[in-house]
């Protein structure tokens, strides 16, 4: 069992027409941090693209990055193999995912809970028999008016929020980076101020 590596996995849907959709902002922190540790994704056999590099102070944290290929509902089962694969602990495991009950331009970490309706989330837990790993819930609050939910998370986001988006997804994958020293408190400290 690997003790000094982390796994990352950002949530999100496959394929350009998807891209900027609020749903994957999981992919968009993944993408960030893919390039601070200056490395690309690869297709793995898991139905996943995987990264392994270093995050973070140095010499940083061992890390594997990934972004299930499969649809969000089926996340789960592309995160398991990539766990399996590398025996990463779930104590490990840290999930980036959209949040509709918080606030767009929020960020909120946690530990276990439930899922929220979010299905991506849903799948994993059951994958990987346990609620308990770490979240990183990206605010994308709720949709206006009578909106579907289903509906408000597979669009792009507005024109206003995508003048911040940068600026957010760059906090997000530096909330990541903190969960790496293994502070879950001291980051949520930092994080839930802003």
């Amino acid at each position: 069992m690997s003790d000094d590596q982390y796994l990352v996995v950002g949530l999100g849907n496959p394929g350009p027409g998807y891209a900027g959709n609020r749903h994957n902002v999981g992919f968009m922190v993944a993408d960030l941090l893919a390039e601070r540790a200056g490395a690309r994704f690869k297709v793995h056999k898991s139905r996943a693209e995987v990264v392994e590099g270093r995050l973070g102070a140095f010499p940083g944290s061992r890390v594997v990055l990934v972004k299930p290929m499969t649809f969000m509902n089926l996340s789960g089962g592309p995160t398991a193999s990539v766990r399996d694969f590398y025996k990463i602990p779930v104590e490990r495991i840290i999930v980036v995912h959209d949040e509709l009950d918080v606030p767009f331009g929020t960020l909120r970490l946690k530990r276990g809970g439930g899922d929220n309706g979010h299905n991506g989330l849903r799948s994993i837990s059951r994958s990987l028999g346990t609620r308990e790993y770490l979240r990183v819930r990206f605010g994308i609050g709720r949709p206006p008016g009578r909106q579907d939910p289903a509906e408000f998370v597979l669009r792009d986001f507005a024109t206003g929020e995508r003048k911040e988006l940068p600026f957010l997804v760059d906090r997000a994958a530096d909330s990541v980076e903190a969960l790496l020293l293994g502070d879950l408190a001291s980051a949520q400290n930092t994080y839930h101020a802003g």
